[in-house]
């Protein structure tokens, strides 16, 4: 399928993480998802479960990444007077499984980094909650995480940030605001690490960081006379590719020695922030730390866009499917998947579907939330064959009964940037197995149009 190129102007939307980390590539493929019920939680003496030995633990593995001073969240969770004074709100908020904010079901797919509670952990902060909330022996209470304040990729060998602080209005509709940073390298460099570092996190929704060769970035920055230029939703012009982002919670990861993110010679990055009205006015200069490959790199990261831009969802229906294909034209090894969609969207499930018909599990969010878009990436890289078919199933609801509908009365809905517009999108991110850059041996065919810079001769 031939996609129209003012729809592939908005394809690299979402690739709203760091990098990807996994601990080995793997041959091994489970044929089937796997939907494993964990057991109900088991009280256990009432009184027993205190803060100390029981709920810290869970607070600080799964909360304070962003519940704690100077993050996004609105409150800390970092000791007994934080947690005990939130008791009942953390109850309701972990057993609605509204968080943490981990939207992909468990046991379809393996995945880095899962941001998710057991049933006995939701068990235990219920339980703590309706006996007392009792602190526990000092004797088992743990060092509370220490955040770094700078860096967590260690020192960067380039920050990039805007030219100077941007100045946000107190109130009025969130804004998408994009700013260009030229990069100024004569040579192509490979990335292994990149982090985002919001200036302001009360007013920063998320930040993704694109590429551009083309230099359109910089006209549509020169024809705005504020700092950067507004978009909605995308960088506003066909990017050359997507570096990195950022999202409450994200953190950023490092490639293994010979992978790499290619960042092509002399492109600019696009930083798109969405910003957030906070009442007041409110100043950000965000930053960006690349660390690069020093060792040569053999293989590098490519992204294939699973899309079908051609969806109509007509008003007043809910549970409309929308499918979408593509075909790997080799052996690849899939490290992780970005589902996308807008207000209407219900839910996705994305799959890798061998030659021999087996079906892998790549991500399913079977209850989707347009505020908490999150790469997936797998614990080990999935080896498929020449053939295998990614498959995209989403579901939408275009009735009066869904709350997020954006339209009232119900209209028919096709692709757009805009709220009231959808979009059916998954990024897979993957490494072509017969690529050896040190070899000089650069395969063609491959879908390739995110997940790092693209040559002026595009790798296919």
């Amino acid at each position: 399928m031939k996609i129209p190129i003012r729809l592939i102007a908005t394809l690299a939307l979402v690739s709203i993480t760091g990098f990807l980390s996994w601990s080995s590539l793997s041959s091994k493929a489970t044929a089937e998802a796997r939907t494993s019920k964990e057991a109900r939680y088991k009280s256990l003496a009432k009184g027993s479960v205190n803060y100390n030995k029981h709920i810290a633990p869970i607070l600080h593995k799964n909360c304070a990444t962003c519940h704690h001073a100077g993050e996004v969240a609105p409150f800390a969770l970092m000791d007994y007077k934080d947690a005990k004074k939130r008791a009942k709100q953390l109850t309701l908020v972990t057993q609605s499984g509204l968080m943490p904010p981990w939207k992909a079901e468990h046991g379809f797919g393996e995945f880095a980094g899962e941001m998710r509670l057991t049933e006995d952990e939701k068990g235990l902060l219920k339980q703590w909650a309706e006996d007392g909330m009792p602190e526990g022996s000092a004797v088992d209470k743990p060092a509370a995480p220490v955040f770094p304040k700078d860096w967590t990729v260690g020192t960067p060998d380039l920050i990039t940030e805007m030219p100077e602080a941007y100045q946000l209005g107190a109130s009025g509709n969130d804004e998408y605001r994009c700013f260009v940073i030229p990069t100024n390298y004569s040579e192509d460099r490979y990335i292994r690490s990149v982090e985002v570092k919001p200036g302001n996190r009360n007013i920063v929704h998320h930040v993704i960081a694109y590429l551009d060769t083309t230099g359109e970035g910089r006209k549509k920055d020169a024809a705005d006379p504020a700092l950067g230029y507004i978009t909605f939703g995308g960088p506003g012009i066909v990017p050359s590719g997507v570096m990195a982002g950022w999202a409450p919670g994200n953190q950023p990861y490092s490639l293994p020695d010979g992978i790499g993110v290619l960042l092509p010679k002399h492109a600019d990055i696009i930083m798109e922030v969405h910003y957030h009205k906070s009442g007041k006015a409110e100043r950000d200069q965000t930053k960006i730390g690349l660390v690069f490959q020093k060792a040569p790199v053999d293989k590098r990261v490519r992204s294939a866009v699973v899309i079908n831009p051609f969806l109509n969802i007509p008003a007043g229906k809910s549970g409309h499917p929308v499918e979408a294909n593509v075909t790997l034209p080799g052996n690849v090894h899939i490290l992780g998947a970005t589902p996308h969609m807008h207000l209407l969207g219900t839910e996705m499930t994305v799959t890798a579907i061998t030659p021999n018909g087996t079906t892998l599990p790549l991500v399913r969010i079977p209850k989707w939330d347009f505020n908490w878009q999150i790469s997936y990436n797998f614990k080990e890289a999935l080896a498929v064959p020449k053939g295998t078919r990614l498959h995209l199933l989403a579901k939408y609801d275009n009735s009066s009964s869904n709350p997020n509908n954006p339209s009232s009365p119900p209209r028919d809905v096709r692709w757009g940037e805009q709220t009231t517009d959808e979009m059916c999108i998954a990024f897979v991110s993957y490494l072509v197995d017969d690529e050896h850059l040190l070899q000089g041996i650069e395969p063609q065919g491959y879908p390739d149009f995110v997940g790092g810079g693209r040559r002026k001769r595009q790798s296919r």
